[in-house]
């Protein structure tokens, strides 16, 4: 099992990387908000996830151990498979994660694209004595970085939704949702950016 990796980020995409470790590259698909966080070049540590399949192994990363924790317990909820869980995790953080279980939020689960009120509700009973195990600790910033140019949280933002199964015109229409969140603070972070976002459209 590949715990983590440390190395040099040779790409940084939308929704993976590749991670130099000791001349080996590793492909890592990653949360938009860890994605963000991302700058060639430069030396990161990730804490993985690999998920072997007959005929694939792949490799999962996150800004935090919890996020890690997070993703590998949702795996254990009935019809939640990899893509759904990395999705889980993009939208929530342990900490809400683990509240909207706990308080049997149904309508905060369903946020997440790819989760019906069925699945949701599967989530609830399945996970609501494990969810214990996850940390409160808030990550609000989710290792995101802040903005760097007027217009780069846009195609950020635009593209986590894409990659969460958003159409282009619903990721620009949140976008729109979210900009003043940017004017208000110009340093805030993609992974705060994107959870509105994503909040906005769910509420549609």
């Amino acid at each position: 099992m590949i715990a983590q990796l440390t190395g040099t980020v040779i790409v940084a995409g939308a929704t993976s990387c590749v991670v130099d470790v000791g001349g080996v590259g590793y492909r890592v698909h990653v949360t938009p908000g860890t994605a963000a966080s991302l700058r060639p070049s430069e030396v990161q540590t990730l804490f993985t996830s690999l998920v072997v399949r007959e005929d694939s192994m792949t490799l999962f990363g996150f800004a935090t151990d919890a996020e890690r924790e997070a993703f590998e317990l949702v795996q254990s909820a009935s019809g939640v498979g990899p893509k759904l869980a990395l999705a889980i995790v993009s939208v929530l953080t342990p900490a809400e994660l683990k509240r909207a279980v706990l308080s049997e939020d149904i309508k905060r689960l369903c946020s997440v694209p790819g989760i019906g009120t069925k699945g949701a509700q599967k989530i609830v009973i399945e996970l609501k004595d494990k969810v214990l195990l996850l940390e409160d600790a808030e990550n609000t910033d989710g290792g995101a970085a802040p903005m760097q140019a007027d217009d780069a949280w846009r195609v950020q933002v635009s593209e986590g939704l894409q990659s969460l199964g958003w159409s282009s015109r619903d990721a620009d229409a949140a976008c729109d949702n979210v900009a003043h969140l940017v004017d208000d603070d110009p340093q805030i972070g993609i992974a705060k950016l994107l959870r509105a976002a994503l909040n906005s459209l769910a509420r549609r």
